[in-house]
């Protein structure tokens, strides 16, 4: 199932010499919304702090589809692909909001991770259930 995880606008400043959004914001934009798909599966943000556990992004695969020029609105819809034992692959649809075309949509592989140890760790159940609603 497929959720809102992101919203935004393309200012000048995230735009390259050929007039549309940098690579590099369509990295932050995705970053932010795989930490909203996170929180739906069940992760908290204060385990970052009280277990000391969190994400570790193993790998990113992106299609750059269609050009967001400056004033775009955009939104990214997010969903589970597969629930591992030690990580999540997600997918995410980056789409302009006045025409709703597919602007780029990335595949993702998660690890959750000891932040202290650093090695993976098995996802906690309460991700396990959670993630396994948002499967698409």
């Amino acid at each position: 199932m497929a959720i809102l995880t992101y919203q935004g606008v393309i200012y000048p400043a995230q735009c390259d010499a050929m007039g549309h959004m940098n690579v590099q914001f369509y990295i932050a934009a995705f970053d932010q919304s795989l930490w909203h798909l996170m929180a739906a599966a069940g992760y908290s943000a204060s385990w970052i702090k009280e277990r000391r556990e969190g994400w570790a992004d193993r790998r990113y695969e992106i299609d750059f589809r269609q050009e967001l020029p400056v004033g775009s609105l955009f939104e990214i819809h997010s969903s589970v692909v597969k629930v591992g034992r030690t990580s999540l692959s997600t997918h995410h649809r980056l789409t302009n909001k006045a025409d709703g075309q597919l602007c780029a949509e990335l595949l993702a592989v998660s690890v959750y991770f000891d932040l202290a140890g650093r090695q993976s760790l098995p996802l906690p159940q309460v991700v396990i259930d959670g993630a396994t609603n948002l499967i698409d």
